[in-house]
């Protein structure tokens, strides 16, 4: 058998025939030892990936840089001189900068390989499923372990996994747009088909990338990966580049901008340093030469790039490990901005484990024991266990057995663990009707042949189910809004007989319902309908009518108790929250003002009333309301939009199929990981892996964390190259000043090009990475969210990238006065050790100010331990200039004296200088701060 099945006349069999020929059973799938064999040898259900980029033209892409192609060219020259010369000794600058372009080779493919292994694992926690008959038993799995003869179980919202034929189909519509063109779902038909059909025509097969929008049905994969449609056309598909981030966009810019000054001032120094020397031989030009060069790439962070890529990566990695898996880079910043979160009440606000409480029928009320999805509890009449004889007993089983009828959902024991598989609410009535011991009969009896499946504007899904008791009898069992279903009642049960549904019944049973929704009961009704017809109607809506009203659930699904406090954090953070739910009002209301989105009493707006209001009077409501009940996806949408129109950056949650324009509309579409369908998952740039509310604020905290360590590794590169730049400009410019200038007018660098790649390969790397890792230094939820105008690097940082620059220049500058004869300050050593000295000043200022750079307006002293990589990263540096310095060899080749203990002090005192200023510039900027500070009303 080809990975492709036995061939293409599948669609003129029937379901039975198909299967046979593939090796596999309609009812009970393939085995799973079975399954595993032909993965093996026909390999994974997935499309052609594009071609490993291999390790060497990774390395090699490191070096495809402008500046690095200066440096290398700078070690040819400085070769070429060493030999003019002579060649005596070693050509150390040639030798120095080789390794250093080498490192920092390394480095960025250690960087790139790191990042592009947390978006691998990313893409496998967002890999698609499907649900298939493995054993006899349906179970989900991943969709590239789809083989040729399985099962698939497709319901509304799934992804179709691979191609086949269908077996069996209740309404199942399916979108094949992303494959034939086609506009309008196509409604599927099981039947043999009379003759060979065109692709668009094929209405009793599915194909791999198509979209279930409606109903349910079982089909046999007939083709898996490249041997189905899509693959076959595979070959024309190419995958999208990533496109770069606004904040990467930025970055960019700004490396664009530093590297034209840079430039220039490059271009100024070295003029200057010709027009001085005593002479203009080739060492003299290589040597004005390399300081240029090294001074444009050390004042150019061209690694920050790779830096905030990694730290973006790193930083969505730890969200998956939170349970919320962003599906792309660029959503962090957006998620970060966030001003409104609209979420679903059931399962995210929620607890999500839906247990039916309470049972209202013509005769009584009972109360179901018992929470969750173990079929542990008791169900009680007046507090004492019912009567199964009684008439209440008879109407409680009519409604447990006809919700479970009228379902999709899969309840099983695993391990000794209950699980479900499918609606949460549906899989209640499954767990209810086990309390109330009337499932086997159920089982026994019923045999589904049709099915309705349920729509959110019906808001009603119907079964129709063959009687074993009764060869010609055929019922229509019906679940849905208990309000909407009476509309379709005429009588209502009462023991074993329906009487007609009077009008003081109908008033009694919608009491039962506001006294149930007022008690943050969700509520379903059941109803039913014997048809009496030896002849399988057709499943169609019509056909719910004329339906007897069994009685009336109430669903219970307490609210998460880490949401309450998930939602005043979310307030706190000047981010307004919203429900919006399917609920009944007062059940919406209830919740809203238990968790805290609004006070008791507050007005809660319904789909209907939203449906009466004109575009100005919507966005109006939209403005002051953040309840709403009733819904549709339609009026998700239209909210999202009005949010929007108003300036917000809106997170909206999704589930269903429906709800996936919204999502797609929503900056940020979150959808959910459990009950979420799979159309959801991939229309959304999130995934909550618990479906938890309390996921998304800490999502949201995450964004804004990754943010400011970025801007934390930005603020610490831009002040460090300032202040490398300042000094060599300052150095030349002010040499007579200094001492660096002799009687002759030959300037004297104040920092050799091999000592200033070092100080960029030694700060730029470790401290930034470790930073861009950083812990919260700020409490980054205790302000308003940012606007997605605003400058990444505004004014106020500009500001102190020039003051630190200005303050490592001055310092490292007269450190070198310090030691050196003549300037403003006398001293008696010589330039090898005056420069040396301020070599170790300029190294030491970055690495203090490290620590100051963790935030704007905290003291560095306030958690000064708590970064333990960035410790790490300081103290590794500090041994490698120390190395640098004292040890001989290395002395040699980056023209540098040893030390003495007091010349170190002196070092330490002068760079830490770069601590007091900037702590003086954050007492101001606090108090100023504290000065203009007002409170800030809380969003509702």
């Amino acid at each position: 058998m080809s990975r492709g099945g036995p061939g293409a006349d599948l669609w003129g069999l029937d379901a039975g025939s198909v299967a046979e020929q593939l090796g596999s059973s309609v009812e009970t799938g393939l085995s799973s030892a079975e399954a595993a064999r032909r993965l093996e040898r026909h390999g994974p259900n997935t499309l052609a990936a594009e071609p490993v980029v291999p390790v060497w033209r990774k390395l090699a892409e490191q070096f495809a840089d402008p500046l690095i192609y200066l440096l290398l060219a700078a070690i040819v020259v400085s070769v070429v001189a060493w030999w003019v010369e002579g060649a005596e000794g070693l050509p150390f600058d040639a030798i120095v900068i080789a390794a250093i372009v080498v490192a920092n080779a390394l480095l960025g493919y250690a960087q790139q390989a790191r990042a592009e292994s947390a978006v691998e694992a990313l893409a496998r926690m967002t890999a698609a499923t499907a649900a298939v008959v493995r054993d006899g038993e349906q179970r989900r799995i991943p969709s590239r372990e789809i083989v040729v003869g399985d099962v698939m179980v497709l319901t509304e919202g799934d992804a179709v996994g691979a191609d086949g034929r269908l077996v069996a189909a209740a309404a199942l519509k399916v979108s094949e747009a992303s494959l034939t063109g086609e506009s309008e779902p196509v409604l599927k038909d099981p039947a043999p088909l009379g003759r060979p059909a065109a692709l668009a025509d094929r209405v009793n097969e599915v194909f791999s990338g198509t979209v279930v929008t409606q109903g349910s049905g079982r089909v046999v994969v007939t083709a898996t990966g490249m041997e189905t449609e899509m693959g076959k056309v595979a070959g024309l598909l190419h995958a999208t580049p990533e496109e770069p981030t606004p904040l990467q966009q930025e970055i960019a810019r700004v490396g664009r901008m530093l590297g034209v000054a840079v430039v220039v001032i490059a271009a100024i120094v070295v003029a200057t340093v010709l027009l001085t020397a005593e002479g203009t031989g080739t060492e003299e030009a290589v040597t004005a030469l390399l300081l240029g060069v090294s001074l444009a790439v050390a004042a150019v962070p061209e690694g920050l790039p790779a830096i905030v890529s990694l730290v973006l990566a790193i930083g969505v990695q730890r969200m998956a490990e939170h349970r919320a898996i962003v599906k792309k880079l660029s959503s962090v910043e957006t998620l970060g901005s966030a001003s409104v979160v609209c979420s679903d009440k059931t399962g995210t606000l929620t607890k999500g484990e839906m247990t039916i409480g309470r049972i209202v029928t013509a005769s009584g009320v009972l109360e179901v024991t018992g929470a969750g999805y173990r079929p542990e509890g008791e169900v009680l009449h007046a507090g004492a266990p019912v009567d199964h004889s009684s008439a209440l007993w008879r109407e409680a089983a009519v409604v447990l057995s006809g919700g479970s009828l009228a379902s999709n959902a899969v309840l099983r024991q695993e391990e000794g663990e209950w699980e479900i598989q499918g609606d949460p609410t549906e899989a209640a009535f499954l767990v209810a009707e086990r309390k109330l011991g009337s499932h086997l009969r159920r089982a026994a009896r019923f045999r589904r042949v049709g099915e309705i499946p349920f729509t959110s504007d019906r808001k009603l899904m119907s079964s129709l189910e063959a009687d074993a008791h009764d060869a010609d009898a055929i019922s229509v069992v019906t679940k849905g809004a208990p309000d909407i279903l009476l509309d379709r009642c005429t009588h209502l049960l009462v023991g074993e007989t329906p009487v007609p549904l009077a009008d003081d019944a109908r008033a009694t049973v919608l009491g039962a319902v506001e006294e149930m929704s007022a008690q943050a009961y969700r509520t379903l009704g059941v109803a039913y309908r014997p048809l009496h017809t030896a002849t399988r109607p057709e499943a169609e809506e019509s056909l719910e009518r004329e339906l007897i009203y069994a009685g009336t659930v109430g669903i219970i699904d307490p609210p998460r108790p880490e949401a309450k406090a998930a939602i005043r954090e979310a307030h706190a953070a000047g981010i307004r929250v919203l429900m919006i739910s399917g609920d009944h009002p007062r059940t919406a209301a209830r919740i809203a003002a238990e968790l805290g989105i609004t006070e008791a009493g507050s007005r809660v707006r319904s789909g209907p009333e939203l449906d009466r209001l004109a575009e100005p009077d919507f966005r109006e409501v939209v403005r002051d309301c953040s309840v709403y009940a009733r819904v549709t996806p339609h009026h998700k949408l239209r909210i999202v939009d009005a949010l929007q129109a108003d300036g917000a950056i809106v997170a909206m949650t999704g589930d269903g199929v429906n709800d996936a324009p919204a999502l797609k509309s929503a900056d940020i579409g979150v959808a959910m990981g459990v009950a979420g369908t799979e159309v959801t998952k991939q229309a959304a740039k999130m995934v909550l892996a618990d479906d938890n509310f309390a996921t998304i604020v800490e999502a949201v905290r995450e964004g804004r964390l990754i943010f400011a360590n970025i801007r934390k590794a930005l603020r610490y590169l831009l002040s460090s190259n300032m202040g490398e730049v300042l000094t060599v400009f300052l150095g030349v410019v002010l040499a007579g000043s200094l001492g660096l200038a002799g009687a002759d007018g030959a300037v004297a660098l104040p920092l050799l090009a091999t000592q200033i790649l070092w100080i960029n390969l030694l700060t730029d790397s470790g401290p930034a990475l470790a930073l861009g890792v950083d812990g919260e230094a700020d409490n980054v939820m205790g302000r308003p969210p940012r606007s997605l105008r605003d400058r990444v690097i505004d004014a106020r940082m500009w500001s102190s990238v020039v003051l630190v620059g200005t303050v490592m220049a001055t310092v490292t500058l007269l450190t070198i006065d310090l030691y050196l004869p003549g300037g403003w300050i006398a001293g008696d050593q010589d330039l090898a050790t005056a420069r040396t000295a301020g070599f170790t000043v300029l190294v030491l200022a970055q690495l203090f100010h490290s620590f100051v750079a963790r935030s704007a307006n905290r003291s560095a002293f306030r958690g000064l331990f708590s970064n333990r990589w960035l410790w790490a990263a300081v103290s590794l540096s500090l041994l490698l200039q120390v190395a640098v310095v004292q040890v001989g060899f290395l002395g040699e080749a980056f023209g540098t004296s040893p030390l003495t203990p007091d010349q170190w002090a002196v070092c330490v005192a002068m760079a830490s200088s770069i601590l007091w200023v900037t702590e003086l510039e954050k007492l101001a900027a606090r108090r100023l701060a504290a000065r203009g500070a007002r409170p800030r009303r809380t969003p509702r």
